[in-house]
């Protein structure tokens, strides 16, 4: 194989490797994003809770308050129907002691249910404090697993670069120049092989003598149809 196809085989596969690391990393901190966001969304339920507790008692202290008018409204009716004389003045002294009485009944009903509410609400922040304790750990866990594995990766990036750089010492700048030209819009696909006679960057069927050319492999030879560098697969030229 030309040595300078060699090169830029070797090169391609180098900044394909090189274009990975961050996907990689991506993926693995996606990882810690997720448990961090599950251990947000549960303390944000708890906020929540402790909102409604709040609300809870607040509402409460109310009813207390109008509770405790009406018991004294109630105690003062009591005094003034030992005062009044007429028939007309107890009656409405009676439908007033009544009516508060009903208000009274109401305040204790609310009191009842905020009080259950507010029971309610406090189960529900001890079993999310549990769940929150338990995300805690595991994004400490996934942390730590995390930085081993970014730490692993980015020596592995170290040693991809470093060979590129070697191997970018020893290439012709008219060769890497021509292959840079190339990669700015193939991206990756810069260097592709060739398949059952077809470019496997456009996938379009090359002539007799075209793919003759890549056979050999004397020369650097591009795809006629869309100029990508081509090479044929060592397993491949076994089977030819």
């Amino acid at each position: 194989m030309n040595k300078y196809l060699e090169q830029l085989i070797e090169l391609s596969k180098l900044d394909k490797e090189i274009d990975d690391f961050g996907p990689r990393i991506t993926k693995v901190e996606k990882m810690l994003k997720l448990s961090l966001d599950k251990e947000r969304d549960l303390k944000l339920q708890a906020e929540s809770f402790q909102a409604d507790i709040a609300d809870a008692k607040l509402k409460k202290a109310k009813n207390e308050a109008h509770l405790a008018e009406l018991s004294a409204k109630l105690k003062d009716l009591t005094k003034k129907s030992a005062l009044v004389k007429t028939a007309k003045e107890i009656k409405a002294l009676q439908l007033e002691e009544e009516i508060s009485k009903e208000q009274c009944d109401f305040a204790n009903d609310e009191i009842n249910r905020l009080d259950k509410i507010i029971d309610m609400k406090q189960t529900n922040i001890s079993a999310l404090q549990e769940k929150i304790a338990d995300a805690v750990k595991e994004a400490e866990e996934i942390k730590t697993s995390i930085d081993s594995q970014i730490q692993a990766i980015e020596e592995e990036r170290r040693n991809i670069y470093q060979s590129k750089d070697e191997l970018i010492s020893q290439m012709s700048q008219k060769i890497l120049t021509f292959y840079q030209k190339i990669r700015k819009w193939a991206l990756n696909s810069t260097v592709v092989p060739v398949k059952k006679q077809a470019c496997y960057g456009c996938f379009m069927r090359m002539n007799d003598k075209t793919y003759a050319s890549v056979l050999k492999q004397d020369d650097i030879v591009t795809c006629p149809h869309c100029g990508r560098i081509l090479y044929k697969e060592i397993e491949e030229e076994a089977k030819a």
